[in-house]
Protein backbone atom coordinates (compact mmCIF):
# COMPACT_ATOMS: atom_id res chain seq x y z
CA UNK A 1 0.00 0.00 0.00
CA UNK A 2 1.88 3.35 -0.81
CA UNK A 3 -1.61 5.84 -0.39
CA UNK A 4 -1.75 5.12 3.33
CA UNK A 5 -3.29 8.97 4.04
CA UNK A 6 -5.72 8.30 0.98
CA UNK A 7 -9.01 9.32 3.04
CA UNK A 8 -7.35 12.69 4.51
CA UNK A 9 -8.19 16.23 3.18
CA UNK A 10 -5.70 18.38 3.73
CA UNK A 11 -5.95 22.65 3.79
CA UNK A 12 -2.39 24.19 3.34
CA UNK A 13 -2.92 27.79 4.59
CA UNK A 14 1.41 28.00 4.01
CA UNK A 15 3.90 29.43 1.72
CA UNK A 16 7.86 29.28 1.28
CA UNK A 17 9.00 26.38 2.31
CA UNK A 18 8.40 24.63 5.27
CA UNK A 19 4.70 24.09 5.24
CA UNK A 20 4.45 23.39 1.70
CA UNK A 21 6.87 20.54 2.09
CA UNK A 22 4.89 19.32 5.12
CA UNK A 23 2.27 19.11 2.94
CA UNK A 24 3.87 18.06 -0.13
CA UNK A 25 4.65 14.63 2.42
CA UNK A 26 1.04 14.00 3.00
CA UNK A 27 0.13 14.14 -0.61
CA UNK A 28 2.41 11.91 -1.69
CA UNK A 29 1.43 9.74 0.80
CA UNK A 30 -1.99 9.68 -0.51
CA UNK A 31 -3.31 12.80 1.23
CA UNK A 32 -5.78 15.02 -0.87
CA UNK A 33 -4.49 18.74 -0.47
CA UNK A 34 -5.78 22.18 -1.16
CA UNK A 35 -2.95 24.40 -1.46
CA UNK A 36 -4.58 28.06 -0.56
CA UNK A 37 -2.48 31.06 -2.09
CA UNK A 38 -3.21 34.68 -1.69
CA UNK A 39 -3.24 37.06 -4.54
CA UNK A 40 -0.80 36.65 -6.62
CA UNK A 41 0.17 33.29 -5.56
CA UNK A 42 3.07 31.22 -3.13
CA UNK A 43 5.82 33.94 -2.83
CA UNK A 44 8.11 30.89 -3.08
CA UNK A 45 6.77 31.22 -6.85
CA UNK A 46 8.96 33.92 -7.55
CA UNK A 47 12.77 32.68 -5.52
CA UNK A 48 14.77 32.43 -8.52
CA UNK A 49 16.50 31.98 -10.90
CA UNK A 50 16.91 29.28 -11.17
CA UNK A 51 13.26 28.47 -13.14
CA UNK A 52 11.61 25.73 -14.76
CA UNK A 53 8.62 27.18 -16.59
CA UNK A 54 7.13 29.69 -14.69
CA UNK A 55 7.96 28.54 -11.35
CA UNK A 56 11.37 28.58 -9.33
CA UNK A 57 12.22 25.19 -8.73
CA UNK A 58 12.45 25.81 -5.16
CA UNK A 59 8.57 26.21 -5.35
CA UNK A 60 8.30 22.82 -7.49
CA UNK A 61 10.57 20.93 -4.78
CA UNK A 62 7.95 21.42 -2.28
CA UNK A 63 4.71 21.25 -4.17
CA UNK A 64 3.86 18.83 -5.67
CA UNK A 65 0.40 16.39 -5.54
CA UNK A 66 -1.60 19.64 -4.41
CA UNK A 67 -4.23 21.44 -6.04
CA UNK A 68 -4.31 25.31 -5.78
CA UNK A 69 -6.72 27.87 -5.21
CA UNK A 70 -6.14 31.82 -4.66
CA UNK A 71 -8.41 33.57 -1.63
CA UNK A 72 -8.20 37.25 -0.12
CA UNK A 73 -8.35 36.65 3.13
CA UNK A 74 -8.64 39.77 3.79
CA UNK A 75 -12.22 39.77 2.74
CA UNK A 76 -14.97 38.50 4.22
CA UNK A 77 -16.15 36.18 1.40
CA UNK A 78 -12.22 34.98 1.08
CA UNK A 79 -12.89 33.76 4.84
CA UNK A 80 -16.10 32.12 4.05
CA UNK A 81 -14.57 30.00 1.27
CA UNK A 82 -11.79 28.84 3.65
CA UNK A 83 -14.40 27.97 6.54
CA UNK A 84 -15.99 25.81 3.98
CA UNK A 85 -12.81 24.05 3.46
CA UNK A 86 -11.42 23.63 6.56
CA UNK A 87 -15.07 22.58 7.80
CA UNK A 88 -14.11 19.79 4.97
CA UNK A 89 -10.73 18.84 6.24
CA UNK A 90 -8.88 16.57 8.15
CA UNK A 91 -5.82 18.76 8.73
CA UNK A 92 -5.22 22.53 8.43
CA UNK A 93 -1.69 23.64 8.23
CA UNK A 94 -0.66 27.25 8.93
CA UNK A 95 2.72 29.23 9.20
CA UNK A 96 1.79 32.93 9.59
CA UNK A 97 3.12 34.65 12.45
CA UNK A 98 1.36 34.14 15.95
CA UNK A 99 -0.03 37.61 16.20
CA UNK A 100 -1.16 37.64 12.13
CA UNK A 101 -2.78 34.31 12.50
CA UNK A 102 -4.98 35.27 15.49
CA UNK A 103 -5.89 38.54 13.26
CA UNK A 104 -6.61 36.41 10.09
CA UNK A 105 -8.97 34.19 12.07
CA UNK A 106 -6.59 30.63 11.23
CA UNK A 107 -5.36 30.16 15.02
CA UNK A 108 -6.25 26.87 16.41
CA UNK A 109 -8.78 28.39 18.53
CA UNK A 110 -10.56 30.23 15.31
CA UNK A 111 -10.37 27.13 13.01
CA UNK A 112 -11.44 24.76 15.59
CA UNK A 113 -14.72 26.50 15.76
CA UNK A 114 -15.55 25.44 12.06
CA UNK A 115 -14.38 22.20 12.69
CA UNK A 116 -13.76 20.75 16.19
CA UNK A 117 -12.01 17.62 15.25
CA UNK A 118 -9.70 18.92 13.13
CA UNK A 119 -5.76 18.58 13.75
CA UNK A 120 -4.38 22.17 13.32
CA UNK A 121 -0.44 22.25 12.71
CA UNK A 122 1.00 26.10 13.36
CA UNK A 123 4.37 26.27 12.02
CA UNK A 124 6.32 29.69 13.25
CA UNK A 125 10.01 30.98 13.10
CA UNK A 126 10.32 31.28 17.06
CA UNK A 127 7.19 29.42 18.40
CA UNK A 128 3.59 30.42 20.12
CA UNK A 129 5.58 31.63 23.15
CA UNK A 130 8.31 34.08 23.86
CA UNK A 131 9.78 37.65 22.91
CA UNK A 132 10.67 36.30 19.62
CA UNK A 133 7.26 35.00 18.62
CA UNK A 134 6.36 37.36 16.29
CA UNK A 135 9.58 38.26 14.42
CA UNK A 136 9.96 36.54 11.28
CA UNK A 137 12.54 33.76 9.90
CA UNK A 138 14.24 32.37 7.22
CA UNK A 139 16.56 29.11 6.70
CA UNK A 140 19.70 31.41 6.92
CA UNK A 141 18.73 33.50 9.70
CA UNK A 142 17.65 30.23 11.89
CA UNK A 143 21.01 28.94 10.98
CA UNK A 144 22.23 31.94 12.36
CA UNK A 145 20.58 32.40 15.45
CA UNK A 146 20.90 28.51 16.71
CA UNK A 147 24.32 28.14 16.10
CA UNK A 148 24.28 26.04 12.98
CA UNK A 149 26.49 28.27 10.92
CA UNK A 150 29.16 28.65 14.23
CA UNK A 151 30.42 25.43 13.59
CA UNK A 152 29.97 25.31 9.56
CA UNK A 153 32.87 25.88 7.62
CA UNK A 154 36.73 25.70 7.81
CA UNK A 155 38.27 27.53 10.78
CA UNK A 156 39.10 30.94 10.50
CA UNK A 157 37.07 31.53 7.81
CA UNK A 158 33.53 33.92 6.68
CA UNK A 159 30.14 32.88 8.44
CA UNK A 160 28.63 29.48 5.68
CA UNK A 161 25.25 28.87 5.72
CA UNK A 162 24.70 24.58 5.39
CA UNK A 163 24.16 24.17 1.36
CA UNK A 164 20.92 23.04 1.70
CA UNK A 165 17.66 24.04 3.39
CA UNK A 166 17.89 21.86 6.10
CA UNK A 167 15.90 23.85 8.62
CA UNK A 168 13.06 24.77 6.55
CA UNK A 169 12.81 20.71 5.09
CA UNK A 170 13.77 19.80 8.46
CA UNK A 171 10.31 21.49 9.85
CA UNK A 172 8.34 19.97 7.43
CA UNK A 173 9.52 16.46 7.99
CA UNK A 174 8.75 16.66 11.67
CA UNK A 175 5.63 19.00 10.89
CA UNK A 176 4.68 15.71 8.93
CA UNK A 177 5.71 13.23 11.16
CA UNK A 178 3.45 15.02 14.97
CA UNK A 179 -0.03 15.54 12.01
CA UNK A 180 0.46 11.65 11.45
CA UNK A 181 0.91 11.39 14.63
CA UNK A 182 -1.60 13.49 15.53
CA UNK A 183 -4.29 11.73 12.92
CA UNK A 184 -3.34 8.51 14.29
CA UNK A 185 -4.26 9.87 18.37
CA UNK A 186 -7.79 11.05 16.76
CA UNK A 187 -8.27 7.80 15.35
CA UNK A 188 -7.90 6.36 19.28
CA UNK A 189 -10.28 9.36 21.25
CA UNK A 190 -12.12 10.46 18.35
CA UNK A 191 -10.49 14.34 19.04
CA UNK A 192 -8.62 16.63 17.50
CA UNK A 193 -5.50 17.80 18.24
CA UNK A 194 -3.51 21.30 18.61
CA UNK A 195 0.05 21.17 16.95
CA UNK A 196 3.30 23.16 17.12
CA UNK A 197 6.41 23.73 15.80
CA UNK A 198 8.73 25.72 14.34
CA UNK A 199 12.27 26.81 12.51
CA UNK A 200 13.87 27.41 15.58
CA UNK A 201 13.27 23.95 17.13
CA UNK A 202 14.60 22.31 14.44
CA UNK A 203 17.19 24.20 14.31
CA UNK A 204 18.46 23.19 17.81
CA UNK A 205 17.40 19.89 16.89
CA UNK A 206 20.20 19.48 14.18
CA UNK A 207 22.88 20.62 16.27
CA UNK A 208 21.59 18.85 19.55
CA UNK A 209 25.08 17.19 19.97
CA UNK A 210 26.91 20.04 20.00
CA UNK A 211 24.42 21.54 22.74
CA UNK A 212 25.12 19.00 24.53
CA UNK A 213 28.57 19.15 24.49
CA UNK A 214 28.87 22.67 25.47
CA UNK A 215 26.50 22.11 28.43
CA UNK A 216 28.60 19.19 29.73
CA UNK A 217 31.73 20.89 29.23
CA UNK A 218 31.96 24.26 28.81
CA UNK A 219 33.86 24.80 25.83
CA UNK A 220 32.42 26.18 22.90
CA UNK A 221 32.50 24.39 19.97
CA UNK A 222 33.42 25.92 16.30
CA UNK A 223 33.34 25.22 12.80
CA UNK A 224 35.66 22.20 11.59
CA UNK A 225 35.33 21.86 7.82
CA UNK A 226 34.66 18.36 7.03
CA UNK A 227 35.45 17.10 10.41
CA UNK A 228 33.87 15.89 13.49
CA UNK A 229 35.01 16.91 16.67
CA UNK A 230 34.02 13.61 18.75
CA UNK A 231 35.98 11.21 16.27
CA UNK A 232 39.35 10.93 14.41
CA UNK A 233 40.34 10.28 11.21
CA UNK A 234 36.76 12.03 10.09
CA UNK A 235 37.11 13.99 7.12
CA UNK A 236 37.82 14.77 3.96
CA UNK A 237 41.77 14.08 2.51
CA UNK A 238 43.35 15.56 -0.34
CA UNK A 239 43.91 13.27 -3.44
CA UNK A 240 45.97 13.91 -6.62
CA UNK A 241 42.63 15.28 -8.26
CA UNK A 242 40.19 15.94 -5.57
CA UNK A 243 38.66 14.75 -2.28
CA UNK A 244 37.66 11.80 -0.48
CA UNK A 245 35.58 11.94 3.13
CA UNK A 246 36.89 9.10 5.24
CA UNK A 247 35.18 7.95 8.21
CA UNK A 248 37.05 5.31 10.03
CA UNK A 249 34.56 5.36 13.01
CA UNK A 250 36.42 2.75 15.23
CA UNK A 251 39.71 1.33 16.15
CA UNK A 252 39.41 -1.81 13.06
CA UNK A 253 38.58 0.84 10.67
CA UNK A 254 41.22 3.06 11.41
CA UNK A 255 44.25 -0.34 11.51
CA UNK A 256 42.53 -0.83 7.88
CA UNK A 257 42.97 2.24 6.66
CA UNK A 258 46.65 2.05 8.09
CA UNK A 259 47.28 -1.13 6.01
CA UNK A 260 45.65 0.85 2.98
CA UNK A 261 47.55 3.47 2.36
CA UNK A 262 50.89 1.79 3.71
CA UNK A 263 51.04 3.97 7.01
CA UNK A 264 53.86 1.41 8.59
CA UNK A 265 53.96 1.79 11.93
CA UNK A 266 51.27 4.50 12.80
CA UNK A 267 48.52 2.01 14.12
CA UNK A 268 51.37 1.20 16.89
CA UNK A 269 51.47 4.99 17.68
CA UNK A 270 50.58 5.45 21.01
CA UNK A 271 49.39 9.15 19.98
CA UNK A 272 46.56 7.18 17.84
CA UNK A 273 45.87 4.36 20.45
CA UNK A 274 42.25 5.06 20.69
CA UNK A 275 39.54 7.24 18.97
CA UNK A 276 40.32 9.92 22.02
CA UNK A 277 44.12 9.48 21.78
CA UNK A 278 43.46 10.26 17.64
CA UNK A 279 41.12 13.16 18.50
CA UNK A 280 44.06 14.47 21.42
CA UNK A 281 46.56 14.42 18.41
CA UNK A 282 44.01 14.98 15.22
CA UNK A 283 46.55 17.44 13.34
CA UNK A 284 49.74 15.06 13.63
CA UNK A 285 47.12 12.12 12.39
CA UNK A 286 45.61 13.94 9.75
CA UNK A 287 48.76 15.56 8.11
CA UNK A 288 50.01 11.98 8.26
CA UNK A 289 47.08 10.21 6.20
CA UNK A 290 46.98 12.71 4.17
CA UNK A 291 50.69 12.85 3.19
CA UNK A 292 49.78 9.20 2.14
CA UNK A 293 46.07 10.34 -0.36
CA UNK A 294 47.68 13.51 -1.39
CA UNK A 295 49.88 11.00 -3.53
CA UNK A 296 47.61 8.72 -4.81
CA UNK A 297 44.08 9.57 -7.59
CA UNK A 298 40.63 9.93 -6.55
CA UNK A 299 39.58 6.33 -7.97
CA UNK A 300 42.50 5.14 -6.61
CA UNK A 301 41.68 5.96 -2.87
CA UNK A 302 38.64 4.72 -3.19
CA UNK A 303 39.42 1.33 -4.93
CA UNK A 304 41.75 0.83 -1.83
CA UNK A 305 39.16 1.45 0.59
CA UNK A 306 36.71 -0.38 -1.05
CA UNK A 307 38.94 -3.61 -0.80
CA UNK A 308 39.58 -2.65 2.84
CA UNK A 309 35.94 -1.97 3.69
CA UNK A 310 36.91 1.67 4.84
CA UNK A 311 33.79 3.99 4.35
CA UNK A 312 34.59 6.74 2.38
CA UNK A 313 33.53 8.81 -0.67
CA UNK A 314 34.06 11.21 -3.04
CA UNK A 315 33.18 14.86 -3.04
CA UNK A 316 29.99 14.68 -5.49
CA UNK A 317 28.64 17.33 -7.36
CA UNK A 318 24.97 18.23 -7.84
CA UNK A 319 25.86 16.69 -11.59
CA UNK A 320 27.49 13.95 -10.47
CA UNK A 321 24.58 13.14 -7.78
CA UNK A 322 21.95 13.38 -10.77
CA UNK A 323 23.36 11.22 -12.77
CA UNK A 324 24.76 8.78 -10.29
CA UNK A 325 24.24 4.71 -10.60
CA UNK A 326 23.47 4.06 -7.27
CA UNK A 327 21.11 7.00 -6.98
CA UNK A 328 19.66 5.99 -9.90
CA UNK A 329 19.05 2.24 -8.81
CA UNK A 330 17.35 3.82 -5.66
CA UNK A 331 14.94 5.39 -8.24
CA UNK A 332 14.76 8.98 -6.14
CA UNK A 333 14.47 10.77 -9.65
CA UNK A 334 11.24 10.63 -11.49
CA UNK A 335 10.50 11.66 -14.80
CA UNK A 336 7.18 13.04 -14.68
CA UNK A 337 4.54 13.98 -17.46
CA UNK A 338 4.21 17.41 -17.30
CA UNK A 339 1.73 19.33 -19.40
CA UNK A 340 4.36 22.16 -20.03
CA UNK A 341 7.53 21.03 -18.83
CA UNK A 342 9.65 18.66 -21.31
CA UNK A 343 11.78 16.04 -20.00
CA UNK A 344 10.65 17.34 -15.78
CA UNK A 345 11.84 15.23 -12.74
CA UNK A 346 11.47 15.44 -9.54
CA UNK A 347 12.97 13.61 -6.00
CA UNK A 348 11.01 11.58 -4.75
CA UNK A 349 10.11 11.08 -0.75
CA UNK A 350 13.08 9.16 0.41
CA UNK A 351 10.96 6.38 2.00
CA UNK A 352 9.76 3.12 0.46
CA UNK A 353 6.22 1.15 1.28
CA UNK A 354 6.26 -2.38 0.21
CA UNK A 355 9.37 -1.72 -1.95
CA UNK A 356 7.62 1.44 -3.90
CA UNK A 357 8.32 5.38 -3.24
CA UNK A 358 5.00 6.66 -2.61
CA UNK A 359 4.00 9.94 -4.60
CA UNK A 360 1.67 12.18 -5.15
CA UNK A 361 0.26 11.92 -9.08
CA UNK A 362 -0.08 15.36 -9.54
CA UNK A 363 2.56 18.28 -10.81
CA UNK A 364 3.09 21.29 -8.98
CA UNK A 365 0.13 23.54 -9.60
CA UNK A 366 -0.30 26.51 -11.32
CA UNK A 367 -1.39 29.36 -9.67
CA UNK A 368 -5.48 28.74 -8.95
CA UNK A 369 -5.27 26.49 -11.34
CA UNK A 370 -7.95 24.41 -9.44
CA UNK A 371 -9.79 27.08 -7.97
CA UNK A 372 -13.31 26.50 -9.92
CA UNK A 373 -12.89 23.25 -9.64
CA UNK A 374 -12.94 23.73 -5.57
CA UNK A 375 -15.57 25.99 -5.51
CA UNK A 376 -17.60 23.69 -7.16
CA UNK A 377 -16.76 20.87 -5.07
CA UNK A 378 -17.69 22.76 -2.00
CA UNK A 379 -21.58 23.31 -3.41
CA UNK A 380 -20.85 27.16 -4.85
CA UNK A 381 -23.31 27.34 -7.97
CA UNK A 382 -22.00 29.45 -10.87
CA UNK A 383 -23.81 32.44 -10.03
CA UNK A 384 -21.65 32.99 -7.02
CA UNK A 385 -18.62 31.71 -8.55
CA UNK A 386 -18.95 34.93 -10.65
CA UNK A 387 -19.26 36.94 -8.06
CA UNK A 388 -16.45 35.62 -5.97
CA UNK A 389 -14.47 35.90 -8.90
CA UNK A 390 -15.80 39.69 -9.48
CA UNK A 391 -14.96 40.40 -5.68
CA UNK A 392 -11.42 39.07 -6.11
CA UNK A 393 -11.89 37.19 -2.86
CA UNK A 394 -10.75 34.55 -5.28
CA UNK A 395 -9.03 34.39 -8.65
CA UNK A 396 -7.14 31.99 -11.40
CA UNK A 397 -3.98 34.06 -10.68
CA UNK A 398 -2.24 35.18 -13.67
Amino acid sequence: MTSPLEDIRVCDVTQNLAGPFCAQILADLGATVIKVEPPGGDLGRLWGPPFWGEDSTLFLSANRGKRSIILDLKQKEGMDVLQRIGALSDVFIQSSRPAAALGLGIDEASVRAWNEDIVHMSLSAYGQKGPMSDQPGYDPLMQAYAGIISVTGQPGGPPTRVGGSVVDFGTGMWAALSIISALRERDRTGKGVALETSLMDTSLAWVSYHMMGYMATGEVPGPRGSSLGAIAPYRAFQTLDGYVMIAAGNDAIFRRLCDALELVGTEEDPRFASNSDRVAHRNELDAIIEGATSQISTDELLERTLRNAIPASAIQSIADVVDDLQVAEAGMFQTVGHPELEGYRDVSLPLQIDGVRPRAARVPPTPGEHSIEILEELGFDGEEVDHLFDLGAVSKGS
